[in-house]
């Protein structure tokens, strides 16, 4: 690459790649862009003040949330993982000084949920053919968002748990869908929205495999 966008270079990935006029290469991650605007969408006046956010997972996704809400003004992250070296390794790389980024235990995930203003999984965990991710969400405030950037089902057994007491929820075929938008925009010159009649076509996509 000639140029890389800063979040590509915290996040340490790059998902896009436009070919300048002159034959340049600029790299760039658009999943910071796409969790943001499918959360603003599906969540709208969500408050990144409300409380400390909870990031389930360590992974290349996890990076990308982790650093959209960086860039939204959380001031704390609660980052759980299964293998706590990832975790740490991920703290070093996108830590900020005015958002504290603490590390937990998988075995400490509940606990973890106490006054969280919102709470993100990164994991494959409720996908389709995968595990059911095992939380349990009593201590959460019912004032709390919960996202999970798992789509197929669209709806998993953790937003339906969510719904059920009265959270707010997003799914994460809007994450899908908005960081696609960038690139398409970047490659055909074309703006593009997320519609309802995009969001469907998508569904049935699925559906059909």
């Amino acid at each position: 690459m000639d140029r890389v966008d800063p979040f590509a270079r915290r996040i340490g990935a790059m998902n896009t790649v436009v070919v300048a006029a002159d034959g340049s290469l600029e790299g760039s991650n658009t999943d910071v862009f796409g969790f943001r605007e499918n959360l603003q969408e599906q969540a709208p006046g969500w408050n990144a003040a409300a409380g400390p956010a909870v990031v389930l997972g360590g992974g290349g996704s996890a990076r990308s949330v982790v650093a959209a809400l960086i860039a939204a003004g959380v001031p704390e992250i609660r980052l759980v993982n299964r293998t706590v070296a990832h975790a740490e390794a991920l703290a070093r790389d996108l830590a900020q000084p005015d958002a504290r980024i603490t590390i937990y235990s998988w075995e400490s995930r509940n606990a973890t949920l106490r006054e969280a203003g919102i709470l993100v999984n990164t994991t494959s965990l409720g996908m389709d053919k995968e595990l059911e991710l095992d939380i349990d969400i009593k201590a959460l405030p019912v004032s709390s968002v919960v996202v999970d950037i798992v789509y197929v089902p669209l709806e998993t057994g953790l937003l339906a748990a969510a719904r059920r007491r009265g959270n707010r929820t997003v799914d994460g075929l809007g994450m899908l869908l908005h960081q696609g938008r960038p690139g398409f925009e970047a490659w055909f010159g074309t703006a593009v929205s997320v519609t309802p009649v995009l969001r469907a076509a998508m569904l049935q996509t699925f559906a059909s495999r």
